[in-house]
């Protein structure tokens, strides 16, 4: 049985007066700036706090560390995946037409908008963000067969967008 919803804030709230200042000195030194660091580490007591069973007795601190790092990297992942796109996407703008390249961003975000939100999710964590398989089932709460069937539904979706859009186009 969890603790009462008073016993989780006091909790809640000592894991934070004894350890944000050590994960605050972690986060500074893994992130580019202070404002980041705070994030990282509100981001941290956050999820803390939306899931507290998940936080073990014994092993907070771990756990909040763990956390913290996960989040970094995370972070780390999805700006190297957008600094990526943007040199694409600035090589495409260079050597192609500019008004070219954005009809084609704006095409295909306009296809991806029109996909199921679970679909898209897949989709964008997968192909965009480069996340494994196995990650994005653990990130949406789902098994890995049901991850690799949207992934196929989505693109064979977006196909058939994209070629109407073309062919509308013409």
């Amino acid at each position: 049985m969890g603790l009462s919803p008073q016993r989780t804030t006091e909790r809640l709230a000592g894991l934070f007066d004894v350890h944000h200042q050590r994960l605050f000195r972690l986060a500074l030194r893994l992130s580019a700036d202070r404002e980041e660091a705070r994030d990282l580490v509100q981001e941290a007591f956050l999820r803390a706090a939306r899931r507290p069973g998940a936080v073990p007795d014994g092993a907070e601190e771990a756990w909040l560390v763990r956390t913290l790092v996960n989040l970094c990297r995370d972070r780390y992942r999805r700006l190297g995946v957008r600094a990526r796109a943007h040199e694409s996407l600035r090589r495409n703008e260079e050597t192609g037409h500019p008004e070219e390249a954005a009809v084609i961003r704006t095409t295909v975000r306009s296809a991806l908008g029109r996909l199921a939100p679970r679909r898209r999710a897949v989709i964008v964590l997968h192909e965009l963000d480069g996340l494994a398989v196995r990650e994005v089932a653990r990130l949406l709460g789902i098994g890995e067969v049901t991850v690799r069937w949207h992934l196929m539904a989505a693109r064979r979706e977006l196909a058939r967008l994209l070629s109407e859009t073309k062919e509308d186009r013409r």
